[in-house]
């Protein structure tokens, strides 16, 4: 069947090529690091990220990003959205003519402000298909029930691909507003972080919610100025998501911010993980897309100052709440 490379071997790297390998696809997965590659290839276990999992037996794994690719007619990114451009960019030329292109990462480039579809598509100057939705690695690993959206400009591809990831377990919903998509699932981890501060300071169901809800408010309010459907946010990539990353305790961003709402300095919180919290990085960039185009984003707003200003999480939720009053709508 088609042969797929799988490129990250991150806990979602992972269980994505699991997936596709237990379809009996042709499953090449590419690990920067080499005690990850060695393990796979000796023990089906990448116990750095999904500690306990027996991987399918199917999956062939590899240090080299050429080789990985250069037979491949569907590349999967999974690489966390600050390195894909070093990644890809010395093997674009590598890249299967044919080749369809999927991101599976969720966030946005500092400096570019980009999202990483387009980081792929101005690296390798082709289309690329978007893989999203509320979907915690180790719970897709253990085959629990689970719905995402696949979006693509091109629907006769978005079927196919809809075909390829769709499982008795894993539920794949087409789409074609690919910016929308994308958004949410980068900003919404953003707000996961607020709603972990909240959390870890304390603060009750009642201004998670809120956090939640005004998020969500934000997030619409910046994808309607970048020209993203504002309907999409109502779905799977974008309340679904959002739900789960601030509520979830496998969610990597809302532990990021239980932990600064606890006191914890940014420093100490990210050198006890080797997983990426992408909210953290696209807190910068969500900051300078809503200066950009003008969006009030106040929680967005708040976040980066807690994390690259060093004000107080108590601070921050203060003057959110009192800021001027307004009509909800």
């Amino acid at each position: 069947m088609s042969y797929i490379s799988v490129i990250g071997a991150g806990s979602w790297g992972t269980t994505l090529a699991n997936l596709l390998a237990e379809k009996d696809y042709d499953v090449t997965l590419w690990a920067f690091e080499k005690n990850i590659v060695q393990e796979i290839s000796q023990s089906c276990m990448n116990s750095t990220y999904l500690p306990g999992i027996t991987l399918s037996q199917n999956i062939k794994v590899t240090n080299n990003l050429k080789d990985a690719i250069k037979k491949a007619r569907y590349i999967l990114n999974v690489v966390p959205t600050q390195f894909t451009r070093s990644v890809f960019k010395g093997v674009a030329g590598s890249i299967p003519t044919d080749a369809v292109i999927i991101n599976a990462s969720k966030g946005i480039e500092q400096g570019t402000l980009l999202t990483v579809s387009s980081i792929l598509k101005e690296i390798t100057e082709r289309p690329v298909a978007v893989l999203s939705g509320p979907s915690f690695a180790k719970e897709v690993i253990k085959k629990h029930p689970t719905a995402v959206t696949l979006a693509t400009d091109n629907p006769n591809i978005g079927i196919h691909l809809q075909k390829i990831f769709n499982t008795s377990y894993f539920r794949v919903y087409t789409h074609s507003d690919i910016i929308g998509v994308e958004l949410g699932g980068a900003l919404k981890n953003v707000i996961a972080i607020a709603s972990g501060i909240s959390d870890g300071l304390g603060l009750g169901y009642n201004a998670r919610a809120a956090l939640i809800t005004r998020g969500l408010a934000e997030i619409i309010r910046l994808g309607k100025a970048m020209g993203a459907d504002p309907r999409t946010f109502s779905g799977l990539s974008g309340l679904g998501d959002l739900v789960l990353t601030c509520t979830g305790s496998l969610s990597r961003n809302y532990t990021v911010g239980i932990n600064l709402g606890k006191g914890m300095t940014l420093r100490d919180i990210l050198s006890s993980t080797k997983s990426v919290a992408e909210g953290v990085a696209t807190a910068l960039s969500a900051f300078e897309l809503s200066r950009k185009y003008n969006a009030e984003m106040p929680i967005v707003d708040q976040v980066y100052q807690v994390i690259y200003k060093d004000k107080s999480p108590a601070e921050a939720v203060r003057l959110l709440m009192n800021r001027a009053l307004k009509s909800e709508f």
